[in-house]
């Protein structure tokens, strides 16, 4: 992952900020990143967080982003995102959902940290999402390339994201750009 840590945290709030807040669980908000990744990967032929994606049973995952995200939940006095998230259970029906709230909004001093169009990919990705699940963003994902074209526990190339029909770059133009 190669996106600095303050760049990381502005991404949260601006997620947080930008969907639906009584739908923004841990499981949506790694959708989230997947879908800006990916739809960035796909118009500009590089990612926004550069994260390792992971082929899980629900979906594609940012490995190093999800990792952050679950030591707030399991040590959150030492948690490098602690002074921007929160995460809650919230009890639904038979089950629980783990609720992401962020400590403040996206701030105009926040749009620093991105490009031109890193911050059009956000905001097309929030507009999109905004009121999905995160089953129906799981469900989405499954559709995609990414997804199809690896087994779980694989990691995801950026450049499958070219076979997808939405793709403006070529598989051969990621690979230059990524690496």
């Amino acid at each position: 992952m190669k996106i600095p840590l303050a760049k990381l945290k502005a991404v949260l709030r601006y997620f947080y900020t930008n969907t639906d807040k009584r739908l923004l669980g841990k499981t949506k908000l790694t959708k989230l990143f997947y879908f800006a990744d990916f739809s960035h990967v796909k118009n500009f032929g590089i990612p926004i967080t550069y994260d390792t994606y992971i082929n899980l049973e629900h979906g594609p995952v940012p490995s190093k982003i999800l990792n952050l995200l679950n030591s707030v939940i399991d040590d959150p006095e030492n948690a490098i995102l602690s002074d921007t998230i929160q995460i809650n259970n919230k009890e639904i029906g038979t089950g629980n959902m783990q609720i992401i709230s962020c400590l403040s909004d996206f701030s105009e001093s926040d749009k620093k940290y991105f490009s031109k169009n890193e911050l059009m990919i956000l905001e097309n990705v929030c507009r999109k999402y905004y009121q999905s699940t995160a089953g129906q963003l799981e469900d989405i994902s499954h559709r995609e390339a990414p997804w199809l074209k690896t087994r779980k526990l694989d990691e995801i190339p950026y450049a499958l994201a070219a076979a997808d029909s939405d793709s403006l770059v070529t598989a051969d133009i990621i690979n230059l750009s990524i690496n």
